[in-house]
């Protein structure tokens, strides 16, 4: 079965009330080594692409500023619910992946976790996490993939077509999504199931941060 918006927004209609109680034990320590990994600061602004219920937002720390987006009204429903966060300014929009409803260049952090294997497009979603990111912006993601260079067996492309029926893909592989993107892949770690789902840093290039801080102390004097 192909993916899509629609069915995608059918199937998370019918996950958000379970979703938390059924499977946040599962992906929870998934979750968290991908926060630890991108190293949230306080005052960064996060991009969470494809919040869900909204599980990711109990790990934003002080002093983060956050915009949640989510294709399913009933999946930012359940999220919601767990706002206000004392000391975390977050907001919440509907809104599609691979066309995020957020200016250009706004974010320090994208945080896009299980969402890659969900979207139609993940190369476009990956796409417009980086566009919606600043020179030197992260990316985390946490996510099941293929190993590069391998092609799925017989029996894992029967699964594939059940599991896109729940609204997930397990047949993608990382190295197909950021061909050709502009990331660099900092770190790719196994996590959970054996390493199956997998925790990956990427980064935008740009100006080296060192060189920049340097640039903008020289303009200062300058003026």
């Amino acid at each position: 079965m192909k993916m899509s918006n629609r069915w995608n927004r059918f199937v998370y209609r019918l996950w958000a009330p379970i979703y938390d109680a059924l499977l946040e034990w599962l992906f929870r320590k998934g979750r968290k080594r991908a926060m630890d990994v991108v190293g949230l600061q306080t005052g960064d602004r996060v991009c969470l692409v494809g919040i869900g219920t909204g599980t990711d937002l109990l790990l934003l720390p002080e002093g983060a500023h956050a915009v949640g987006v989510d294709l399913s009204e009933a999946m930012l429903a359940r999220a919601r619910k767990k706002l206000p966060l004392p000391g975390r300014s977050v907001e919440l929009r509907v809104g599609d992946a691979q066309a995020l409803p957020v200016e250009e260049g706004a974010f320090d952090v994208a945080v896009l976790n299980l969402i890659l294997s969900v979207v139609p497009d993940p190369a476009l979603c990956l796409g417009e996490a980086l566009r919606v990111l600043r020179s030197n912006g992260r990316i985390v993601v946490f996510d099941k993939f293929l190993p590069d260079n391998s092609t799925p067996s017989l029996a894992r492309r029967l699964a594939n077509i059940f599991s896109t029926l729940f609204g997930t893909n397990i047949n993608r592989r990382l190295g197909d999504i950021v061909s050709g993107l502009p990331c660099n892949v900092e770190r790719d770690e196994p996590s959970i199931l054996g390493g199956t789902y997998r925790v990956v840093l990427l980064r935008k290039p740009g100006e080296p941060q060192g060189n920049a801080h340097a640039r903008r102390r020289q303009m200062s004097i300058e003026n």
